[in-house]
């Protein structure tokens, strides 16, 4: 498989740089075998069936875009500049790895300050990344970074416009519990309480998982052979009972959907090959492309994404190439708006791809 076959061409007038209002106005567009369906997410409740199980990505955005400033004493005397920050992962240290810019211009042992109340050292720079220790920690740190950072918008959102006070609301779900990702499981900004409650109502169950997405989610491939990609690492957990209750769902016959492809990644990562969900706490680096064999989703719900990415290589795999193509050739004609803030999709395939 070569990259250019998961290229199209995309009007930059597609691109979302805001959620529909309300968040269930947005379209859906719906795949069944060879079927499509134009509709709103608001239809979901008429979609799903009793006994089918919803996992839902608890994970929660941290305000991880910051800008600061460092000071420096040179022969002409004290010279500040402004640096931009944009947070990675902790480490266990307590330090975090982050995105810098510009990077070339810091040095490790110089303080960069934020707010009043908050500031890091550089502790290392490292290849395009730097360490970062901050000033304060657990609760302290949370309050600072919430007053001081800004959301981190996907390049193709940032690249039209800055973030603001809306994105803290609108660049998160309504069911974030678990603080660290520094991207927004996006198919799930489509759920509001009352639509999630008119689910439940049907006879849809519900399982969190969390997977903290990771800046490495936006990363171009950059191979021609789509095969020797590395996947950027993102961590994950599946409880116990989390994993009981989707294995219940499969033997009593009811389908498993994931709402986002972070989702997605983390149940087939956590899956044994006969399906039997394990409980999983760590990293994982799965990679989906056409030919993979789904061990537990039945179903996706899932935003529009972007050329040559990951994420569409992932959609192939669940409903076939040339389907995904016919899929996105006809969202693009019919004006569906792509990638974070866009318009969703729920992709049935014909039958599940099973190990």
């Amino acid at each position: 498989m070569k990259l250019e076959d998961f290229d199209f061409d995309l009007p930059e007038g597609l691109i979302a740089t805001r959620p529909a209002r309300p968040r269930t106005a947005a379209k859906l567009l719906l795949a069944e075998g060879d079927r499509i369906r134009d509709l709103h997410v608001a239809d979901l409740v008429d979609l799903f069936r009793p006994g089918d199980r919803l996992v839902l990505n608890n994970t929660k955005v941290i305000p991880a875009r910051l800008s600061g400033t460092r000071t420096r004493m040179t022969g002409q005397g004290e010279v500040t500049a402004k640096v931009e920050i944009t947070l990675l992962e902790p480490q266990a240290s307590g330090e975090w790895t982050a995105l810098a810019k510009p990077l070339r211009k810091l040095k490790e042992g110089e303080t960069i300050r934020f707010s009043d109340a908050l500031s890091a050292e550089v502790r290392a720079i490292e290849a395009a990344q730097l360490r970062l220790a901050f000033n304060l920690s657990g609760p302290d740190f949370d309050a600072a970074l919430a007053a001081a950072g800004a959301m981190p918008l996907p390049p193709y959102i940032a690249a039209l416009r800055a973030p603001d006070e809306a994105d803290k609301t609108d660049y998160q779900t309504v069911f974030a519990r678990h603080s660290g990702a520094v991207a927004a499981p996006t198919a799930s900004l489509h759920f509001t309480m009352p639509l999630l409650e008119a689910i439940h109502a049907k006879g849809v169950a519900f399982t969190e998982v969390t997977l903290h997405v990771g800046a490495g989610t936006f990363l171009p491939v950059k191979v021609e052979d789509v095969e020797t990609h590395k996947m950027h690492s993102e961590w994950g957990e599946v409880t116990a009972a989390a994993a009981a209750e989707i294995n219940a769902t499969r033997a009593a016959g009811g389908r498993i959907i994931p709402v986002g492809t972070t989702a997605l990644r983390l149940i087939e990562s956590a899956a044994a090959g006969d399906g039997t969900m394990r409980p999983f706490r760590g990293t994982t680096e799965i990679f989906i492309y056409p030919g993979y064999r789904f061990r537990v989703t039945d179903a996706l719900m899932t935003n529009f994404h972007l050329p040559k990415s990951t994420l569409l290589m992932l959609v192939s795999a669940l409903m076939g190439q040339d389907r995904i193509r016919a899929i996105y050739d006809h969202a693009v004609k019919s004006g569906y708006r792509f990638f974070s803030y866009g318009d969703a999709s729920l992709l049935i395939p014909e039958r599940r791809k099973s190990a």
